[in-house]
């Protein structure tokens, strides 16, 4: 199901567990001001980062199928390519509700796996101005 109205946009941010496919360790770097941002006003942010330990003061998982808490919402910063591989581990989890794919990132056929198995997701936004337009 695509989320494209400002009220479906809304409600992904009453959700509060948002797993960060590619957050990085590297200040002024998006996949690390965007998911900072989100975590300074109250979201809990979990890392998804093989090649860090830690990011945002938090440690950071190697993949989404290692993260041992409930995600709500799976933001990702990865390159289009890679979308197929995280909408796997998406649909091999009961929990995510949404898929969100940052500005630039597309896959239509991975988006449309994704919605066939239940989950929504929003494509081609930026969590960051989406909130503080919609909500802050």
């Amino acid at each position: 199901m695509p989320v494209e109205s400002d009220e479906e946009v809304r409600a992904v941010f009453d959700l509060e567990a948002i797993a960060v496919v590619g957050c990085s360790s590297t200040p002024g770097k998006a996949a690390h001001e965007i998911p900072r941002y989100l975590q300074d006003v109250g979201y809990e942010v979990i890392p998804v980062n093989p090649n860090a330990e830690e990011v945002l003061g938090r440690p950071a998982y190697d993949s989404l199928s290692e993260v041992e808490e409930t995600v709500d919402v799976v933001d990702v910063f990865r390159p289009s390519e890679e979308v197929a591989d995280v909408v796997d581990e998406v649909i091999a989890r009961e929990d995510v509700d949404v898929v969100w794919l940052q500005l630039g990132i597309h896959d239509d056929e991975a988006v449309s796996r994704a919605e066939t198995d239940g989950r929504k997701v929003v494509q081609d936004r930026c969590m960051k101005p989406e909130h503080r337009r919609l909500v802050a």
